[in-house]
């Protein structure tokens, strides 16, 4: 049998180019087909969104040759406070506090912005011979058969695989037409999204306070900068993303408080629906979903992008091994071993995050006494603290080797 490649990706997001980098590091050929063209995915102004890297997820991007060349562009999370508050009257008095000092493997993650992340995986795909990239092409069909996968493009050409793997979102086109349907709900929620320059330092500490609508994230970014991930009612969000510059800002302040002195915009501003869905399967014939295209989740513990890349640790284990041991990467054996590794793991964080949102997201004076009661309890015990914190760090459950600092 010919194929074009062993491993067709669609999707050159993020966790596509990442699965790449790990799978042609492994000796498979890979394909990365993505409907953009490169120089949309490159500009810097292509996506506003900064990314909270927990330790494990750094680890996989150092085995993947990516971070020595953004690590100076990233800011340490040393600390992380979260507390319930309401626009205008500050944080509640019991409220959660982990210091990275408490952990031994260092800062409990780096913020990195994406206009940074974004190029260097582009540019570590062009330094791997194994990877072909076909920008500004769109699959249009895909067919699946007994010893591969065939993808039609927009542009009529055909591509051949032994394995398809659905790195594109979260209408994901590559499940829709496999037929995987979806399981979730939409939250009612937007999250705005901006960075801000303040007068004073953040000194590395990232803020969660959590408003009656939704929850607002402070999180630091190199000098005197935040990343802004600010979730509203869609209706009212709409509203405020609608708004100019300065009256945007006069809406930010009273949720935003003081403590970091004033604050003005430092770039462009950005909206998201806010939903849960999850593919009902990961797996297919001769295809496997990555990231979003699996599950998208709350971004209220920040584990979006670091879930992604625990499936592409995952994946490439799986399927680096597999070929090692002379076995077909694509049979429904050597797939399985993948979803059973990730699915339940991502059942239980997003049961989680909807959770929290959930019990945070309103202003039930019952349920504020006892989230805050809460958090002050964990923060009292030095033996939970450390849990969350290692939890925060990415470094519990059963990681891939990757996610360990280990080559596959």
């Amino acid at each position: 049998m010919t194929y074009d490649t062993d491993i067709l990706i669609v999707g050159g997001g993020l966790n596509g180019p990442s699965l790449a980098l790990a799978l042609a590091q492994g000796g498979l050929r890979v394909t990365v087909v993505d409907a953009l063209p490169r120089d949309t995915r490159a500009d810097p102004e292509f996506d506003g969104r900064s990314y909270a890297m927990a330790i494990a997820s750094t680890r996989v991007l150092a085995g993947l040759g990516v971070w020595a060349d953004v690590a100076d562009k990233t800011q340490p999370i040393l600390q992380i406070k979260a507390s319930d508050g309401r626009p205008a009257e500050g944080a509640a008095p019991f409220f959660l506090h982990f210091d990275h000092a408490e952990i031994e493997e260092g800062p409990m993650g780096h913020m990195l912005e994406d206009r940074v992340l974004r190029p260097a995986l582009l540019a570590a795909m062009d330094r791997e011979d194994r990877i072909t990239q076909l920008s500004g092409e769109r699959v249009v069909a895909q067919q699946i058969d007994a010893h591969g996968a065939t993808a039609t493009l927009e542009s009529g050409k055909t591509l051949r695989a032994r394995l398809l793997i659905g790195c594109d979102g979260r209408d994901s086109p590559t499940a829709q037409r496999a037929g995987i349907k979806r399981t979730g709900w939409d939250y009612g929620q937007t999250g705005l999204v901006c960075a801000v320059a303040h007068e004073l330092p953040h000194n590395g500490c990232a803020h969660q306070f959590f408003m009656p609508a939704g929850p607002l994230a402070i999180l630091p970014l190199p000098g005197n900068r935040s990343s802004i991930v600010w979730s509203e009612r869609t209706d009212t969000a709409a509203a405020i993303h609608a708004l100019e510059d300065d009256a945007y800002l006069d809406a930010l302040r009273p949720r935003f408080g003081e403590f970091l002195g004033d604050i003005s915009l430092a770039g462009k501003r950005f909206a998201y629906p806010l939903k849960l869905t999850i593919a009902n399967s990961f797996i297919g014939p001769r295809l496997a979903l990555v990231g979003d295209a699996a599950h998208g989740l709350h971004p209220i513990a920040g584990q979006g992008f670091n879930f992604g890349l625990r499936d592409v640790a995952a994946l490439a284990e799986v399927l680096i091994e597999a070929q090692r041991r002379g076995e077909d990467i694509a049979s429904p054996l050597v797939l399985e071993r993948y979803q059973q590794w990730r699915r339940f793991d991502t059942m239980v964080m997003a049961v989680g995050t909807d959770s929290v949102n959930r019990l945070f997201s309103n202003d039930n004076p019952l349920l504020r006494g006892l989230r805050d009661l809460g958090m002050g309890a964990i923060s009292a015990v030095p033996a939970l603290r450390r849990t969350f914190i290692r939890q925060a760090a990415g470094l519990t459950g059963d990681l891939p080797r990757l996610m360990r600092g280990l080559p596959i």
